[in-house]
């Protein structure tokens, strides 16, 4: 049995979890201070909307997604990058009628791609 960390993850360790809370801390403060809102979408959604947001044919779709099928036979993937779950979300939600324009939200949550992990 592997026990070592499954490729493009990383461990953040206790010694580094104090500056992980204070970028964290910092990034929430600068968004909400230019009034941008928060919002959290699942850490999973259907393949076809990665396909269909980032496209079909780019490095991430054909070689970097983690995609698996549900108990029903459906495809979903672990989210790869944000912006296709942000606007899903603001399609099904319609939220382009209920509140003043631009809207301004910001996002900071795990992405999962199969690559090497890069520092930074």
């Amino acid at each position: 049995m592997d026990l070592q960390l499954p490729r493009g993850t990383r461990d953040i360790l206790p010694e580094e979890v104090s500056k992980w809370h204070f970028l964290e801390t910092e990034f929430k403060n600068v968004c909400e201070n230019y009034q941008y809102e928060e919002i959290k979408t699942p850490v999973f959604e259907h393949t076809e909307l990665f396909e269909r947001g980032v496209g079909d044919s780019t490095d991430i779709v054909s070689k970097e997604m983690y995609t698996f099928q549900d108990k029903g036979g459906r495809s979903l993937t672990l989210r790869p990058e944000g912006t296709a779950s942000v606007v899903r979300a603001f399609v099904e939600h319609k939220l382009y009628g209920e509140v003043s324009q631009p809207i301004k939200m910001y996002y900071n949550e795990p992405m999962f791609r199969y690559e090497r992990p890069q520092g930074g």
